[in-house]
């Protein structure tokens, strides 16, 4: 009888050890979690810009998870220049930038959320993000960080989240290779919460001359300021069987644009909702 109580004891200790050894889910970790059960499992590749095939002549695979093996910060810039010159030429945010903040971001390639995610610049999942996702701990315990198929889709990723939100917009009109007031103007925009983030960029910058990459853009012919643009704007009132999706079709203009445009946090309509267009003016 002794003997049966000792082993019940011993049985229940195990237990609850054992339940003491399970993982602590975080409050944001299980809201995401549970928001996304349904999510389109296809989600997660920007939308917005050339296709996969059309972004960088590397082998990629997007149904596979690609890692790259960076021995060191100079073989990382060898690796990425050419995505951040593509960047700069499409968006005119600095290559020399984009370089700097996916070496400080991600430990040039080395750094644990890198690793699991190919996120080389730290966004987080933040509303309206319905692709992968992995949790790590950064500011806060467990946060939601975005998780992509390709290195180059964070690239893209990094262009259209300055882009597309207005709080950096007046970094654009900066001239495309001053990428002293682009580290500052980051830091001022609140990219980052380290106060010393504009100088440790520059400090990337000089040592590695990657300024040298913003020059070559520019000297291909990309304007060093910003041309203003005339627009025509314009409504579109929501019918039965209006999808954002075919606003956009209609339009020619992406359904990230739209979205930026008129605050939206989903691509939810209701009809009667008013939607604003805007489209670049054509010059005659």
């Amino acid at each position: 009888m002794i003997r049966r109580i000792g082993c019940i004891v011993v049985l229940t200790l195990m237990l609850v050890s054992c339940g003491a050894k399970k993982r602590t889910v975080t409050k944001e970790q299980k809201a995401v979690t549970e928001a996304r059960k349904h999510r389109n499992p296809n989600a997660g590749i920007p939308t917005d810009g050339p296709k996969e095939s059309e972004l960088y002549p590397l082998p990629v695979n997007p149904g596979r998870f690609v890692k790259f093996p960076i021995a060191n910060t100079q073989e990382y810039i060898e690796t990425f220049a050419q995505m951040a010159q593509y960047e700069m030429r499409a968006f005119g945010i600095p290559a020399s930038i984009t370089l700097a903040q996916g070496i400080l971001e991600s430990g040039s390639g080395k750094g644990e959320l890198t690793q699991k995610t190919n996120n080389h610049f730290g966004i987080k999942c933040h509303t309206g993000w319905d692709g992968e996702f992995d949790f790590h701990d950064d500011d806060a315990k467990g946060e939601c960080f975005r998780k992509y198929n390709h290195p180059m889709y964070s690239f893209r990723d990094h262009s259209i989240f300055l882009s597309s939100r207005s709080r950096y917009k007046f970094l654009f009109n900066y001239r495309r290779n001053d990428y002293k007031k682009w580290a500052y103007g980051l830091r001022q925009a609140g990219y980052a919460t380290d106060k010393k983030y504009p100088q440790k960029l520059i400090a990337l910058i000089e040592r590695y001359s990657l300024d040298d990459y913003d020059e070559e853009v520019v000297r291909g012919g990309l304007d060093t300021v910003r041309e203003p643009k005339n627009y025509d704007v314009f409504t579109h009132e929501v019918e039965k069987g209006d999808t954002l999706y075919g606003i956009s079709r209609e339009y020619s203009i992406s359904v990230n644009e739209l979205m930026r445009i008129n605050n939206l946090d989903s691509t939810n309509l209701s009809i009667g909702q008013v939607i604003n267009i805007r489209k670049e003016r054509s010059v005659k």
